[in-house]
């Protein structure tokens, strides 16, 4: 993040002589959602081309930007252009807001979206939003719907002699209106939601790619993964055209290394495909919170390696929905409450679940509401009946969740897609046999001989409401460097600590003694609710970062992530020491002794 940017704000980034980045910036985190969780704040791209006549807005940004972005292009567009067009690649309500302040703004403006867009904007337009005063709702003025123009399938858009826009639908779950525009003379990809990264900066390229490599891959995780064969087809479709840059919604422009980003998207999808376990998560979301529930699940549940693809049932056939429940090993199904009801593409997959879903696999339900919350009680009521088994309870939650219950829910889809693995385990030894091959492989027998020293990882982040905490057994640890002092540890990619552990962020390990090694391993090794504080009832000292210290251990270190490395199902971690002391220079270090390199 640039040091520079303090405060929100809004820049101008000269792309061409009349082709300009509009960029919102935000050093903080704008909001609880998971995407956010590396807390190294955001951008907002948008963008704008100029003609003798004409000025084309690409990808307004949400209403987070509001009120600069519409500052912003009252001093950029020149006063004598009256025809203003707006390309919307994403509509959700925070879009609809800044579309109807631009409409106010410029009551000739015409919108260009998909037709999928089409209808989100039709719905939405004259939606009114639930208050957090019950059964009232917020109330704006009525404003009219411009003029809007339907993209159905690939088109251009000739600015003059200057600039040439390929529009490309790009339709997914998550946003069913998503439109990419393409300039074609440049080769500049406006990607909209995909391949971006919350990053804070003014800089209009990534300095190099390691640079913006893990946030771009946890931006994947977080949104992309629970969709991954629909974006591999897009991907597929993009690597025919002639570019030079990408420039997404969010982060910097990719230049040099944009081919090999589409390769590590298309690759990061094959490696759901590992187990050939597939859940899928069928949901509808109003106001977004909806799919910020399916977005910390599906991130849960891919820290399993599980397939999971999320379905929006209000675009869907009925004949792909049922290929879908078919073909998968668990079921998730997601509703906001509108009215007092589940909305009717809900209560029509919820049909076909319930006529055409396998009663041995586990079924979730989620959902946000403003005022009652009806609709999940429904899905809950007719799925039990039906003889359906519930992988957790429902998860009911009014308006939008915080922090706390985003860890929460992310660590209630990890534990759903353990519990299907272990299900699906214990069928195939069933069907093999109970031969274990970790006993006779001479390999896994040698590797079992490799010692590590026992520790409690511990770590702490943010501050007050927004502080989360983890903790974790370790003994895959080792020293890596002298110079600078530093050590690797090596963390499972299920681990719900692991989400607290990206590059900047810091923790503790806590070295255990012989001694009293039992009596601390014993509170450590019990298994955690979803959301449970690991460090309830703990008695805690402070390292000088501000993390956890357990004071009866042998000796504790402070660290710092500075890079992480992906090893099959584990993450290696790289950390330089910040602090560190022995507490106890008579005891010895407990050490973990294992038969077998199959497990811990």
């Amino acid at each position: 993040m640039s040091s520079s940017i303090s405060e929100r704000q809004i820049v101008n980034l000269t792309i061409d002589t009349n082709f300009i980045n509009i960029r919102g910036l935000s050093p903080k985190k704008l909001r609880f959602e998971i995407e956010y969780g590396l807390e190294r704040g955001s951008t907002a791209n948008s963008f704008l081309l100029l003609s003798n006549y004409q000025a084309i807005i690409v990808h307004p940004p949400g209403a987070t930007y509001s009120e600069l972005f519409l500052e912003k292009l009252k001093t950029t567009i020149p006063i004598n252009i009256k025809e203003i067009i707006v390309i919307v690649g994403h509509i959700n309500p925070n879009r609809i807001s800044v579309l109807k302040e631009l409409t106010n703004l410029y009551p000739d403006i015409q919108l260009i979206c998909s037709a999928p867009g089409g209808k989100l904007l039709q719905d939405l337009w004259m939606q009114k939003k639930p208050s957090i005063i019950k059964n009232k709702v917020e109330n704006s003025p009525s404003i009219p719907l411009p003029r809007v123009k339907l993209i159905k399938e690939e088109t251009s858009i000739k600015v003059e002699e200057n600039y040439e826009l390929q529009l490309i639908p790009t339709p997914t779950a998550r946003w069913p209106g998503g439109l990419m525009a393409f300039e074609k003379n440049l080769g500049v990809l406006m990607s909209g939601k995909f391949f971006g990264a919350h990053l804070c900066t003014k800089d209009w390229e990534e300095v190099t790619p390691i640079s913006t490599e893990e946030d771009r891959r946890y931006y994947y995780e977080c949104l992309m993964s629970p969709m991954s064969s629909q974006v591999n087809i897009i991907v597929e479709r993009l690597e025919e055209l002639d570019i030079k840059t990408i420039a997404p919604g969010h982060g910097p422009a990719i230049e040099g290394s944009w081919r090999s980003l589409l390769k590590d998207y298309q690759r990061w999808g094959e490696a759901k495909d590992s187990k050939n376990t597939k859940i899928i998560m069928l949901f509808a979301s109003a106001y977004g919170n909806t799919a910020t529930i399916a977005d910390a699940l599906g991130r849960g549940i891919s820290r399993t390696g599980i397939k999971i693809e999320s379905i929006n049932c209000e675009f869907v056939s009925s004949t792909k929905l049922i290929e879908e429940i078919e073909q998968a090993d668990g079921y998730l199904i997601g509703s906001p409450t509108l009215g007092g009801h589940a909305p009717t593409p809900i209560v029509s997959a919820l049909g076909s679940l319930l006529s055409e879903g396998n009663r041995k696999n586990p079924v979730g339900i989620f959902g946000s509401y403003g005022w009652s919350g009806e609709a999940i009680d429904l899905l809950e009521n007719k799925l039990r009946d039906g003889g359906f088994n519930f992988g957790f309870e429902p998860i009911k939650i009014k308006f939008k969740p915080d922090a706390l219950m985003v860890k929460t829910i992310e660590e209630t889809g990890t534990l759903f897609g353990r519990n299907l693995l272990k299900a699906k385990r214990r069928e195939q030894r069933k069907t093999r046999g109970s031969l274990n091959a970790s006993k006779s492989d001479p390999s896994l027998l040698a590797l079992g001989r490799i010692v590590g020293s026992l520790c409690i990882l511990t770590t702490k982040k943010g501050q007050n409401e927004d502080a989360l905490s983890g903790a974790m057994v370790a003994s895959w640890v080792s020293q890596a460097s002298f110079s600078p002092l530093g050590l690797s540890i090596a963390v499972a990619k299920d681990r719900a600590v692991e989400n607290l552990l990206h590059k900047g962020d810091i923790f503790a390990l806590n070295i255990l003694g012989k001694k009293n090694q039992q009596e601390i391993l014993k509170k450590f090794l019990q298994p955690f609710a979803p959301g449970e504080n690991r460090l309830s009832g703990v008695t805690l000292d402070i390292s000088p970062g501000g993390q956890p210290i357990l004071p009866n251990c042998l000796a504790w270190l402070e660290g710092s992530v500075k890079d992480r490395m992906e090893c099959g199902d584990h993450w290696l971690l790289y950390a330089e020491i910040n602090f560190g002391k022995v507490l106890d220079p008579n005891d010895v270090t407990a050490v973990h002794h294992r038969r077998t390199g199959v497990n811990y």
